[in-house]
């Protein structure tokens, strides 16, 4: 997602949001890894531009080492809070996405809800598959998730809305979808995103413009080659292993799993 940094430095405002179980994305990670390592587990995941790291703490809870990266202090404060109350472990990390080390390298790495949209140029997004293959396992995974490219195409940008309601708060986040317009040339979109809190009767708004890179599958695949490291290996347009990344309405998503491997010339 593009760096929102009114709406994302609110940590606990954008909790009551987007707060949820995302045990059946975590389910589909392990399973759709498994598939490729003859049924074994993963046994540590990086959740990439994590915020309150849903997912990291969800695998953490299955006893596995999680590691949460984020940007914003405010998150990974909030997200740690999160793990102590859980009785969690889960290791966070405050770096770029393009140039990270971690003590010892995953199994599986995650960046979703378009976290990977902050990435607005291809020699960007190279070094971060580059610095994401670097610190993955042999063999490991790399999931990708972006909205589906027909919700933010250059003639249609659809008007994403949010609401969530929690101790007296109310908080609607709304992206201004009547002014995005898409670069034909760099697939760069200016976007707008407005968020609403009424605290218990202190109703403030705050407004938000960040830039944001749509990606396509085929930019993905030959970013990918370009690496050297990182290979395509399925397409999902949802967190079903019988959802493939289609047309359909059922496909809201562009999930694309990478496989850290050699190269095949040929």
């Amino acid at each position: 997602m593009a760096e929102f940094n009114e709406v994302y430095r609110r940590a606990t405002y954008y909790d009551i949001v987007f707060g949820r179980d995302v045990t059946r994305e975590i389910d589909f990670v392990i399973e759709v890894y498994r598939q490729h390592h003859n049924g074994s587990d993963p046994t540590s995941l990086l959740d990439l531009a994590c915020g309150p790291a849903y997912h990291a703490r969800n695998f953490a809870k299955r006893g596995f080492r999680a590691v949460g990266l984020d940007l914003r202090a405010e998150m990974l404060a909030f997200a740690d809070d999160l793990a102590q109350q859980d009785h969690i472990h889960v290791e966070w990390l405050s770096a770029d996405m393009r140039d990270l080390n971690l003590s010892a390298p995953v199994d599986v790495a995650i960046n979703v809800f378009d976290g990977i949209d902050c990435l607005l140029t291809n020699d960007d997004l190279v070094a971060h598959l580059n610095t994401i293959a670097d610190n993955l396992t042999e063999g490991g995974l790399y999931f990708i998730d972006v909205t589906h490219p027909r919700l933010t195409s250059y003639d249609y940008y659809e008007p994403f809305r949010y609401h969530g309601e929690r101790d007296g708060i109310s908080v609607d986040i709304r992206w201004n979808a009547d002014h995005v317009l898409i670069n034909p040339i760099d697939n760069i979109a200016s976007t707008q995103v407005e968020m609403v809190v009424n605290d218990n009767g202190n109703i403030e708004a705050f407004t938000d413009m960040a830039l944001e890179r749509i990606l396509t599958a085929q930019e993905i695949v030959l970013l990918s080659q370009l690496t050297g490291k990182l290979v395509p290996v399925g397409w999902y347009g949802d967190y079903e292993l019988t959802q493939p990344f289609d047309n359909t309405p059922s496909s809201r998503l562009m999930i694309a799993v990478l496989q850290k491997r050699e190269l095949i010339n040929g």
